[in-house]
């Protein structure tokens, strides 16, 4: 380690946010760096998050975490996908699914060109879901990991998936990864921060029992309340809630009913959307909702009744404000996790924002003095992610028929970005998609939303006119075929959980 490179990190706050930094810190850095955090059993964390993206599966390879070890210690089980249900309109439903592609590409072209006009010549099923392997798999709760011993360029031989798992279980398992490798945690609340007069650098944290904790680099995981970015260095907050309208939600865990599905169900409701995770031990459930559409009482009605088992628990309630702060890294201090903003879990983003940004810390990490430039270049990219995946999200309410209700009125006639403007004028002309450098979600995500929510474009890439119709028939017959071929090979996930990763039942 040179003379003037950082030495001590000190991360403030727990849960998932703050075990993932402490954990990949700890990986990637190693015993040179004295990693400490700092959290409070009183203050607890928030905890809802149980849905991910399969980003967080290289994560954990980074960790070199056991796949089976960790979904049994977590209560957890596998995700294929998210289930949209009455989102377009009342009765529709769609599964996104994950992967890389849809179908299979011809020549320069992707799949979904050829199935847009097959589709209407009615030579190709009319849901694009029989033409992804983890949509039609989900649908038939069916699921397995990528095989070894098949051709490599079989869609069983790289099946995207994430997972379901309990994010408080899944702290407390990077806690212990993370202490075995030199991590320091101190209990506690801080009473006090200390910052340079001049540089307004954080120097200092103190602790109610007096002890002060200094730190060349913070990591504020202290969630909504931000206090380090927010509160001590006023950093300042861009709020997305002109186009995301949702500010409140009730969580609530039920019992389990019926094998496990490789799915989260989003279903739309009046004012909002309900969510529903199962896992091994439970099934995660969550209304989230819009204040102004509709009163506390009335939307915590509204997810109990509709859970699909009993109730374990009384209903929790969760208020936030959607958007991120001005900056990330202000001065010394990095903002992971929902300090540095919150996307609502309508897609499961806020696991891979947290990955996100230790990804892109540890790739600007700092030597002393912190040089703007690299805090610059964080902000802009830690931005750019937040900013997209907020247009992702707009989509789903913006491009919907529903007019039964204020909420959804206000939706389908909001104003929405410029830029997501574009997105859907380009697929509505001719089914054409363009991902915006490296952002989250590909073209396989953008087109699988657009359709299901019902935006058709008007006409295909030109260059499919010249593949023969009757080859157009055959090509769409030989990947739907394909498709289904291996769906039917997969197990269904309860059997595939039961035999490889089933958490111990004293545990559940």
């Amino acid at each position: 380690m040179s003379n003037n490179s950082i030495r001590s990190i000190v991360i403030v706050g727990g849960g998932t946010a703050g075990w993932m930094s402490a954990a990949a810190c700890a990986k990637v850095l190693g015993p040179d760096y004295s990693i400490r955090l700092i959290e409070s059993e009183v203050i607890g964390t928030v905890g809802v998050g149980e849905g991910t993206v399969p980003y967080i599966r290289s994560f954990n390879s980074m960790l070199q975490i056991d796949e089976a070890d960790f979904v049994r210690n977590t209560q957890g089980s596998f995700k294929l996908g998210v289930q949209f249900r009455d989102w377009r309109r009342i009765g529709d439903t769609y599964i996104h699914g994950f992967g890389s592609e849809i179908g299979r590409a011809l020549g320069s072209l992707p799949f979904h060109q050829y199935w847009l006009k097959a589709a209407r010549m009615g030579v190709a099923n009319k849901d694009i879901g029989a033409y992804v392997l983890s949509s039609l798999a989900a649908s038939q709760d069916r699921f397995m990991v990528s095989a070894s011993d098949v051709p490599p360029e079989s869609p069983l031989a790289n099946i995207a998936y994430a997972y379901h798992f309990d994010a408080g279980l899944y702290a407390r398992y990077l806690r212990g990864y993370s202490e075995v490798r030199g991590v320091r945690r101190t209990e506690g609340r801080i009473s006090k921060i200390e910052v340079d007069p001049g540089s307004g650098f954080v120097q200092v944290v103190v602790m109610e029992d007096g002890e002060s904790i200094h730190g060349d680099l913070f990591i504020d995981c202290s969630g909504f309340r931000g206090l380090l970015i927010e509160e001590t260095l006023e950093t300042g907050y861009i709020d997305y809630g002109d186009w995301l309208p949702c500010d409140r939600a009730w969580a609530v865990p039920s019992a389990n009913v019926g094998p496990l599905q490789p799915y989260t169900r989003a279903t739309a409701r009046e004012a909002g959307w309900q969510w529903r995770i199962p896992l091994q031990h439970r099934t995660g459930n969550g209304y989230v909702y819009s204040s102004r559409h509709v009163s506390d009482d009335e939307a915590a009605a509204t997810l109990l009744k509709h859970l699909d088992g009993p109730a374990l628990d009384e209903p929790r309630q969760l208020r936030f404000a959607t958007g991120r702060r001005r900056k990330f890294w202000n001065r010394n201090v990095v903002a992971i996790g929902l300090s540095g903003g919150f996307m609502e879990p309508l897609e499961a983003t806020g696991i891979y924002l947290i990955q996100s940004g230790i990804a892109k810390l540890l790739g600007l990490l700092p030597r002393e003095g912190m040089p703007e430039a690299l805090a610059n270049r964080y902000n802009l990219q830690m931005g750019f992610d937040f900013d997209r995946i907020r247009d992702f999200l707009i989509l789903h309410y913006h491009a919907t028929e529903r007019d039964d209700s204020r909420f959804w009125q206000q939706c389908a006639n909001m104003d929405i970005p410029e830029e997501l403007k574009d997105v859907i004028r380009l697929f509505r002309d001719s089914g054409r998609f363009y991902r915006n450098g490296e952002e989250m979600f590909a073209e396989m995500s953008w087109i699988q939303i657009m359709l299901g929510q019902g935006i058709v474009p008007g006409d295909y890439h030109p260059l499919v006119d010249r593949l023969p119709a009757e080859e157009l028939a055959k090509y769409m017959t030989s990947v739907g075929n394909t498709i289904e071929n291996c769906v039917a090979a997969m197990p269904p996930l309860q059997a595939f959980i039961d035999r490889h990763c089933k958490a111990p039942a004293a545990a559940m």
